[in-house]
């Protein structure tokens, strides 16, 4: 029988990560965009055609509308990425 269920997520430590350019401190192991979320962050992109803001909206890696630049490398999914201690994330908010 296959899981159903998402591992479970325990708040920890707190860390640091830059959402650009500004600090934030997160709790470890949380998917990026939980962190975004949790620090006011709804705009993560804009779409391309009509200038549309986009966020959060599957939560599990179907979509695409949660892409960011995460350490320089543009058009990651924020939601199937977990925060790293100092990780720098840009959005089309900046």
């Amino acid at each position: 029988m296959s899981r159903l269920r998402a591992e479970t997520y325990q708040a920890g430590n707190r860390i640091k990560i830059f959402i650009n350019g500004k600090a934030y401190d997160v709790n470890e192991g949380e998917t990026l965009l939980a962190a975004l979320t949790a620090t006011g962050h709804k705009t993560l992109r804009h779409s391309r055609k009509l200038g549309e803001p986009r966020g959060a909206l599957c939560g599990m890696g179907v979509c695409y509308e949660c892409l960011v630049t995460i350490n320089n490398r543009p058009n990651q999914k924020a939601c199937m990425t977990r925060v790293e201690d100092r990780m720098e994330v840009l959005t089309d908010e900046a």
